[in-house]
């Protein structure tokens, strides 16, 4: 929990501000790995400080501090009054017209007060699945890891709103490389995008326990697997490579402040425009995506946003028509468009900016068996390893771990190195069946990029099973 003394401190900020917001971010990493059966060495990361907001007039200034004490945080609001001050006569916007957080509220995680093992039994317990690996002399590299992440936020403004959130993350990794005749091929599990939220829980939900062997065998299979078929096929896609399908050619397109020209200069804009809410087909009837902070085990679940906005789901997409963008207060005061609460920073020391957070696709009507016995010629993938998107979050080419191929109804043999290709605008209306709820699992990573300076954040994403119709499937080299 948040040192109360902080809060303390917070509470004797004065100042000239119209209205000023503090942020404080105390967090704390630990990383444990085995590899190829020796421990690595532990890795723990605290990092805290906060972040000071202040208006003055049309103006905002912005100043962190890691100095926690009253003086610290009063001269960082002096700091950030002064910049407001400053800006309010050169200001694009009118900070006056943004909405401001009103209500107080606290978030937990879900089992965050359970107790997790302590560090010896964690390298037990990875040292148990890398050994398990070695089934094979071609094995030649094998991982076990786990990180886990504590993370308090105190949020209050001069107006006497206060939040505070506390977060566990929880993220188990795996992988092993096989290797024979000049050919490596590797497997892992999800491939560092089984981040969640709770305590041991999560580990059953990846299916972390007796992952050692099952994941060695699978890169047995590609290696002796031949390479994947290039020609147009139905591509059947299972959660773990939705999540990245989704993140790249939804979610980071629909973030309004890269749809304003924000990421122009950095990663690029999008293809969308502000007219287009409302009235484009982003996909097929059967698309439905939702910003969704409620479902507590995912990744970038809270309650309230950091600029304090109060969170909760909203569809974007529904039935394939664009409905909202990915845009916090500031973005929807500047486009005049609905938006969200993604107003979010990577940690104190970062101002918030338009980000995605849980942003999934609601389950359709199939089961698994029933998408697979619909497809004469296609292919499943699993697990993304590549991708490259072009700098409007258009035209892409992504590549998956793990591919097999569907003949009339069934799957038949695995196949090496599924890479797909398509434009954002096409490919989602060519989506043909969505999954049912059975099909559905939710993924995280810890590493989306995006703003100047930089920021890596969390973000989550659950999907079903979905299959795209007549896409341009190819082989590595």
């Amino acid at each position: 929990m948040i040192d109360e003394r902080w809060a303390q401190a917070a509470r004797t900020l004065k100042g000239e501000a119209d209205f000023w917001s503090l942020r404080i971010v105390d967090e704390t990493i630990d990383d444990h790995e085995v590899r190829d059966d020796v421990a690595q060495p532990l890795r723990t990361v605290r990092d805290r400080g906060a972040m000071l907001i202040a208006y003055v007039g049309a103006g905002a200034g912005y100043a962190a501090t890691a100095n926690l004490s009253a003086a610290g945080l009063q001269a960082a609001l002096d700091i950030a009054t002064a910049r407001a001050r400053a800006s309010a006569a050169l200001s694009l916007i009118d900070h006056r017209e943004i909405a401001r957080p009103a209500t107080s509220g606290n978030y937990v995680s879900p089992n965050a007060g359970h107790a997790l093992p302590n560090r010896r039994d964690w390298l037990e317990r990875l040292a148990h699945e890398c050994a398990a690996a070695n089934i094979d002399p071609r094995i030649v590299e094998r991982t076990a890891g786990v990180q886990i992440t504590h993370t308090d936020q105190l949020y209050m403004t001069g107006d006497g709103v206060r939040i505070d959130q506390q977060f566990r993350f929880v993220m188990p990794h795996l992988s092993v490389a096989a290797h024979a005749n000049g050919d490596t091929q590797v497997r892992s599990l999800g491939s560092y995008g089984t981040l969640a939220q709770g305590g041991l829980e999560v580990l059953a939900r990846y299916g972390f326990d007796g992952a050692g062997a099952r994941v060695a065998h699978e890169a047995l299979q590609l290696l002796g697997a031949p390479n994947c078929p290039s020609g147009k096929r139905d591509l059947l896609l299972m959660p773990d490579q939705m999540m990245l399908q989704i993140h790249e050619s939804i979610g980071h397109p629909l973030e309004l402040d890269r749809i304003l020209g924000d990421e122009r200069n950095f990663a690029g804009w999008s293809f969308v425009k502000p007219e287009m809410f409302g009235s484009y087909q982003y996909g097929s009837g059967l698309l439905n995506v939702t910003f969704d902070p409620e479902l507590r085990e995912e990744a970038a679940s809270y309650a309230f946003d950091d600029d304090g906005t109060p969170a909760q789901k909203h569809y974007l997409i529904r039935d394939g028509l664009l409905e909202r963008p990915l845009g916090g207060a500031l973005s929807q005061q500047r486009a005049q468009l609905p938006g969200v609460a993604n107003s979010r920073a990577s940690n104190w020391n970062r101002p918030p900016i338009d980000r995605m957070a849980n942003l999934n696709i609601e389950p359709g009507d199939q089961s698994l068996d029933e998408m697979i016995a619909n497809i004469e010629h296609g292919i499943l993938m699993r697990t993304n390893t590549s991708w490259s998107i072009d700098d409007h979050r258009n035209k892409f080419q992504f590549g998956c771990e793990f591919g097999q191929l569907i003949e009339n109804g069934k799957l038949t043999q695995v196949v090496k190195q599924p890479n797909y290709r398509g434009i954002s605008a096409n490919f989602w209306r060519s989506l043909s069946a969505v999954g049912n709820a059975s099909t559905r699992q939710v993924y995280g990573t810890p590493m989306c990029g995006k703003g100047e300076p930089a920021q890596i954040i969390r973000v989550g994403h659950a999907s079903p099973a979905c299959v795209f119709s007549n896409v341009d499937v190819f082989g590595g080299a």
